[in-house]
């Protein structure tokens, strides 16, 4: 390079800069209205009375003196902790069936393991009425406990979350160093000692890990609690009936915070935990390969057979039952469940809503993440400023939608907030969703960034070329598996989310989620069931055509295999 050439090179860097650092500086501004102002708003709310007047931890001492306030919060922890107890060991034997065994049909039963993520929280919920409620086909076969209560809680979320699970432990025993497995074997160790010393110990920090994220998920869900739990209250019903049932705001931000504790100290404890953890893979190591060994084999197959055929026979009751007349007198299969006029005064409206904002989700949410974690993960310098932004960025991986929801209200409708035009709409509806499921879009779309050598943007800069051109040529092409990853990420959460946006929406701007929620209020159970099994299905065809077009982009994408 010559001198002539350097000082427009340089100049070149120098705007190159300042464009990001000033793109930075707005993505540091957007999650801050995102995330962080309102939740600060709602911390502020819980010190406040009704007129907004400071009254130090008042409202936090009249919420522990309240015994039917106060109970919910070790109903909420009881609940959460049985799930996690039940899940995790069920997870972790079907986790290892499809990565330590050669049983066949491993496809399908991770396929069918998976279906629960498809569907509203709400969905099994449901099929647990058509089963074990007053009228149910197997009523009286819960234990000899009502559905409607702690049985029934956690009956549904071990069915919601053991799909989460079990993609953790996935990844967790998927990392193994074959040396490790024969080693035991030329020192004579047993099949239980190797699994003691060698399986569990590799697979701890993945154990410990979904056991966090089961007990966040189970103690922030609002849905199944809402539909099963009866009289028996948690933290997420609480918050719902003070701010909904009794316009009590500052109560209800009190219970927000609450709410809010365990899932940070959760999120915490994770964090440390990750820390902690080493590499399970060298570069000298041996991937393990499972050996054929016919009565493992066959007795994991017959419990994932049993796992499989549970879940898709659960979501399958509550398809069959949207088709019913009147259940259980009238067994004569219809469609009327399906005309949602007849149960909701937006009909199949509220569909289409979930559609808008699922798709406006997926691609203002993809265009916002992938855009951001690049000014963090490429922009030179400012230091700070990246940091500040990977924070932010974080925080919503441990924040319950709930409690981002009622946080919403507070800041939105905040006096003098110029930004409070947005309550109501739409567009607000977006925002909250893809703060809400930030977090995992932003993280995916970070590792995909790291794989890119940093040569790339030198040679462009080097031959003058914008960075805005080396971003769309160069950078959203290699990426592009992520990007699609994400976009479907948040159209299917989008779609079947409830607590995130349940004090958000208007009567115009109802998502189907929040439609099943008041169906079954209003006693149409088979309704709610029907616009369930609507969402489960539009889930489902947005996840294959995903695959489809996953399959288009290898072909497109050959260089990373050679």
């Amino acid at each position: 390079m010559t001198a002539a050439t350097a000082p427009p090179i340089r100049a070149r860097a120098s705007r190159d800069d300042l464009i990001m650092r000033a793109c930075l500086g707005l993505f540091a501004l957007w999650l801050l209205v995102a995330v962080a102002l309102p939740l600060w708003s709602l911390l502020s709310k819980s010190f406040q009375d009704r007129d907004g007047v400071f009254v130090g931890f008042a409202n936090y001492l009249r919420y522990v003196e309240t015994p039917a306030l106060f109970q919910s919060f070790w109903n909420s922890l009881f609940v959460a902790a049985a799930t996690t107890a039940i899940v995790v060991p069920l997870a972790f034997v079907y986790a290892y069936a499809l990565t330590r065994s050669c049983m066949r049909l491993k496809p399908l039963f991770q396929g069918l393991a998976l279906i629960p993520i498809l569907a509203p929280s709400l969905l099994p919920a449901i099929s647990l009425i058509y089963l074990f409620g007053n009228q149910g086909l197997l009523k009286g076969w819960l234990f000899g406990q009502p559905v409607y209560g702690a049985v029934g809680i956690v009956t549904a979320q071990v069915f919601y979350c053991f799909p989460h699970a079990m993609m953790i432990l996935v990844t967790a025993l998927s990392m193994a160093d074959q040396r490790l497995y024969e080693s035991a074997d030329a020192l004579g160790a047993s099949r239980l000692r190797v699994f003691l010393t060698v399986t569990l110990p590799g697979a701890k920090y993945g154990l410990i890990s979904t056991a966090f994220v089961i007990f966040t998920l189970v103690i922030t869900d609002f849905g199944i609690a809402k539909v099963v739990g009866g009289r028996f209250n948690v933290l997420a019903t609480d918050i719902y009936k003070q701010v909904i049932g009794q316009q009590n705001f500052e109560m209800g931000a009190v219970v927000g915070v609450i709410l809010l504790a365990p899932a940070l100290l959760s999120f915490a404890v994770d964090r440390v935990v990750a820390r902690r953890q080493v590499a399970q893979l060298s570069a000298r190591a041996v991937p393990f390969e499972p050996k054929p060994r016919r009565g493992r084999d066959l007795a994991l197959t017959v419990f994932c057979l049993g796992i499989g055929l549970t879940i898709l026979g659960v979501f399958a009751v509550s398809v069959w039952a949207s088709f019913i007349t009147f259940w259980p007198y009238n067994l004569t299969l219809t469609l009327k469940n399906y005309e949602f006029g007849n149960f909701d005064p937006l009909g199949w409206s509220v569909y289409v809503n979930s559609l808008i904002m699922a798709s406006a989700s997926a691609v203002f949410g993809t265009a916002i993440v992938f855009l951001g974690a690049y000014l963090v993960e490429k922009s030179k310098g400012f230091g700070l400023g990246r940091g500040l932004v990977h924070l932010l960025a974080m925080i919503p991986l441990a924040v319950p939608g709930l409690v981002l929801g009622l946080s919403y209200i507070f800041f939105f409708n905040m006096r003098g907030n110029p930004l409070g035009v947005l309550y109501g709409t739409m567009a607000l509806l977006v925002v909250n969703t893809i703060a809400h499921f930030y977090t995992v879009s932003h993280l995916t779309a970070l590792t995909a960034l790291k794989q890119l050598d940093q040569e790339f943007e030198a040679v462009s800069a080097s031959l003058k070329v914008p960075v805005w051109r080396t971003f769309f040529k160069v950078t959203v092409p290699i990426c592009l598996p992520a990007i699609l990853d994400v976009t479907i990420y948040l159209f299917v959460n989008a779609m079947t989310t409830v607590s995130a946006v349940i004090f958000l929406y208007s009567s115009e701007t109802k998502p189907a989620a929040l439609a099943i929620v008041n169906m079954d209020e209003s006693g149409f159970t088979a309704g709610a069931a029907g616009m369930a099994t609507v969402i489960v299905f539009t889930s489902a065809a947005v996840k294959l055509a995903q695959l489809g077009l996953s399959r288009l982009l290898s072909r497109t994408q050959a260089w990373r295999t050679r």
